[in-house]
């Protein structure tokens, strides 16, 4: 969906040059611009939730994957054209990435009450952050000021995005390459508290690895054969799939980690110790993971007057 309006885009980018010269995200950043921002974004995720319980979870996911390309710039929004081939369309998004329809009426009301002024990326940040909130975990201030790319980097998401079949050595690079430390790439993990996987990526985990439980296994094999039904869902935390919790850490504690990579941070290793004070302690693990999550939310953004601030959020200004 696209907002119809036209808006004066040299004068707005203009201005908005000058609220983030110097490039530092500030949770305050639209105190002034456009001060409903951050409820118009709650209201329009609470009527999307409401609509369908999951999309919140597939939203906190697309913003991992947007910040794990060259950054927290909303590249991942972006759809191929003349000139741009789509995150959209790489291995780890194609028909996996969604809720993108969600950005788009939100962003929608944004420009309708304060045209050009708050980006794509930046809604992806508030959205991570509202989502876990509805779901009872914890809450942070978001810190905002990101613009938004005018390019995508569909080869980037395939070499940078964690695959659900890593090992602890190669999620331990993927999350170092972004700047995160091994303990963020445990925490941020707990983000699959939340959310679906599809058959096709936890197959091999059912079938190859014996380190998953035998009765949790043969109810997985019922949904998930050995041929077939590669789109059928699972829920990722297979005790409390709508709620924010600590179970995702205390089901990789007793071998019922859905994913192959999920199940190699308890897999007698270094990732244990980690693991169990999480699953013993739920505050912990909110406070470690709003710690990382901030932390991930401010990978190599765009601002001053880099990128754009995009009217929509499907396609760069002027394209």
């Amino acid at each position: 969906m696209a907002c119809s309006k036209v808006y004066f885009l040299l004068v707005i980018n203009f201005f908005g040059f000058f609220l983030n010269v110097h490039g530092n995200l500030d949770p305050n950043f639209y105190s002034q611009t456009c001060p409903q921002a951050l409820s118009i974004v709650k209201q329009g995720l609470e009527e999307a939730i409401a609509n369908e319980a999951r999309v919140g979870a597939s939203l906190l996911r697309v913003h991992f994957h947007d910040c794990f390309v060259d950054g927290c710039d909303g590249s991942i929004l972006l759809d191929s054209s003349a000139t741009i081939q789509s995150e959209k369309q790489a291995i780890p998004n194609n028909n996996s990435a969604r809720g993108f329809e969600v950005v788009d009426q939100i962003k929608c009301k944004l420009e309708a009450a304060c045209p050009g002024i708050v980006s794509c990326a930046d809604i992806l940040a508030i959205i991570a952050r509202d989502a876990v909130v509805h779901y009872v975990g914890p809450t942070w201030e978001v810190r905002l000021g990101r613009r938004d790319s005018v390019t995508a980097n569909p080869a980037g998401a395939n070499m940078a995005i964690p695959a659900p079949f890593f090992n602890l050595n190669n999620l331990t690079s993927s999350f170092a390459a972004q700047g995160l430390s091994f303990k963020d790439m445990v925490v941020l993990s707990g983000a699959h508290t939340i959310g679906d996987a599809r058959c096709t990526n936890f197959r091999a985990h059912i079938e190859n690895d014996s380190n998953i439980d035998p009765t949790f296994a043969a109810f997985l094999e019922q949904i998930c054969p050995k041929m077939g039904n590669d789109d059928v869902l699972q829920p990722l935390d297979v005790q409390t799939q709508f709620v924010f919790d600590n179970r995702y850490y205390q089901n990789l504690v007793v071998k019922k980690g859905l994913l192959h990579s999920d199940q190699q941070l308890f897999n007698g290793n270094r990732a244990d110790t980690l693991v169990l004070i999480y699953a013993i302690d739920q505050s912990k693990f909110f406070d470690d993971f709003v710690k990382s999550i901030i932390k991930m939310g401010n990978i190599n953004p765009l601002t001053g007057s880099e990128g754009e601030i995009r009217f929509n959020c499907h396609k760069p200004n002027y394209s």
